[in-house]
């Protein structure tokens, strides 16, 4: 697995089968956090920088990403996305093909151990001795929340 740079003359794109429904989202991480730790069970994630340098975990491997840089992660592989610097992070991931067992409303029995087979929560080794979320004030709380958004259409 190895950060790529982004290539003016190619085309990012998922394979074939990933043209179905694909999820979109922007994550700005803060300086020392961490999204989950997780995978996916057929979904394929692209991760690419925006903003700042980047850092990923997959497997054992831990990678950093350049300003328009990204990683395909395939399905079946824990990923981590996390920021150990002292400056923001904008990462955009898309992800296909969206696992509809876990959209809301879904009457499938979701077996969250496929997800998150070990402590999602857990911080990697290069953020050792930090706290993250933060116990401080609510207040400051919010303002390091990870910002979270949709982009686009889902379809």
């Amino acid at each position: 697995m190895a950060a790529v740079e982004p290539d003016e003359d190619s085309e990012c794109g998922l394979s074939g089968a990933h043209r179905q429904r694909k999820h979109r989202r922007l994550w700005r991480l803060p300086p020392k956090s961490a999204n989950t730790l997780h995978k996916h069970i057929r979904s394929e994630e692209f991760y690419f920088v925006l903003e700042g340098t980047g850092r990923i975990r997959v497997g054992d491997e831990t990678l950093t990403v350049p300003k328009y840089g990204g990683v395909l992660v395939g399905p079946d592989q824990l990923r981590q996305v996390f920021n150990d610097t002292d400056d923001e992070v904008l990462w955009l991931i898309v992800g296909a093909p969206e696992e509809l067992e876990f959209l809301q409303g879904s009457k499938s029995k979701i077996d969250l151990s496929m997800i998150y087979p070990e402590d999602p929560k857990q911080l990697p080794k290069e953020l050792a001795g930090e706290e993250w979320p933060p116990k401080d004030s609510e207040e400051s709380r919010r303002d390091h929340e990870m910002e979270i958004k949709t982009v686009g259409p889902q379809n």
